[in-house]
């Protein structure tokens, strides 16, 4: 028999959470989200577990993110909407994230390596999220005509200054000392010391076995260049930003200009709409409906299934996006993105307490 997709213990205090499909680099599916989430609650009830530790097997990294082919067959098969398999799954991931952020007891999480999409919004919203020189960490999701979801435009929105409207749009992924500079992570602790940090959690608090191995954030090279980034990506529209960039003196600028205009324009217009409008949201359970929204809005798109055909399913990297450029994008097709669902909707609601 084959071992199962995701490995669950209970030892030495601790509740053990293995992501367990290295070949795929761990990427999330519905069955792994249900069985996270269950075993979580469970946890959170047991007086016997201290702490919960996440982590991924295989050398490649925690999560690459969701099984986008599953997806994709929903979106080509026209099988949309909130009760869709797709839209079942993000409806656990989305609860799943949220239950995260607001966990009773510890929750630590070890991000070496990929950790892309789904993978963020497991390990994003935790109360320790550890780093290693190894990390690439980001949201993908406008290269395959997709949004950020999972929580992830709440985390973007709250990054300082502009950085996380440039991770989004650009899809570049963050290093670890980016990581931790726009809040996506807490402690950087070398790949060679993580079994030995595994190993003192089974003994000590999270607080202090971490500090026994933490070493001093890596610099980040996106907090350095703020001063571009902030003035580019604060502008209100897609043109706008850039056309900002492409007008920068700095070749950083103007290769994020053409990251930018190699990714959906739809999705870039409907990935700002909801940064801005995650900034202003009182909490991420606010975010995660209308995120919601957006997802399943995705699946009766065309780029959606475009992105992964091109990315994922062919492979040739040529992209045939519908409208193909900025300009040729409606408000109309935006607004879109963002109606309601009726009794569809996810319906998350804040803690009492809580804002």
């Amino acid at each position: 028999m084959s071992e199962p997709e995701v490995l669950l213990d209970k030892r030495d205090g601790l509740g053990l959470v293995t992501l367990n499909r290295p070949k795929a680099i761990n990427a999330l599916n519905h069955p792994m989200t249900q069985a996270i989430l269950a075993a979580l609650r469970e946890w959170a009830r047991d007086d016997e577990v201290r702490a919960v530790v996440v982590t991924g097997a295989g050398e490649r990294g925690l999560c690459a993110g969701g099984d986008i082919v599953g997806i994709y067959h929903d979106a080509k098969d026209g099988a949309g909407g909130a009760d869709s398999p797709s839209g079942r799954f993000w409806r656990d991931e989305y609860i799943l994230n949220a239950y995260i952020a607001r966990y009773p007891k510890p929750y630590v999480v070890v991000m070496d390596g990929i950790v892309m999409g789904g993978g963020v919004g497991l390990s994003g919203h935790g109360s320790h999220r550890i780093v290693t020189e190894r990390s690439k960490i980001g949201m993908p999701e406008t290269g395959i005509g997709f949004v950020p979801d999972v929580g992830g435009t709440y985390l973007l929105a709250h990054t300082p200054g502009e950085i996380g409207t440039h991770v989004a749009l650009t899809t570049s992924p963050m290093t670890a000392g980016d990581a931790i500079a726009a809040g996506f992570a807490d402690y950087f602790v070398p790949t060679e010391d993580i079994p030995a940090l595994l190993s003192a959690l089974r003994t000590s608090e999270p607080d202090v076995a971490i500090a026994k191995f933490a070493r001093p954030a890596p610099v980040s090279a996106l907090a350095g260049q703020r001063d571009w980034i902030d003035t580019c990506y604060s502008a209100d529209t897609v043109e706008e930003i850039v056309a900002r960039l492409q007008a920068h003196p700095a070749p950083s600028a103007q290769r994020a200009a053409g990251d930018i205009l190699s990714k959906s324009p739809v999705a870039l217009k409907v990935t700002l709409r909801s940064l801005r409008r995650a900034r202003g949201s009182a909490n991420l359970e606010r975010v995660l409906d209308a995120e919601y929204r957006v997802s399943v809005a995705a699946l009766r798109s065309h780029d959606l299934v475009e992105g992964i055909r091109a990315q994922v399913i062919d492979k040739d990297r040529e992209p045939r996006w519908r409208p193909a450029a900025l300009a040729e994008v409606t408000a109309a097709q935006v607004d879109s993105y963002f109606t309601a669902l009726g009794d569809g909707e996810l319906k998350l609601v804040a803690p009492e307490g809580h804002p």
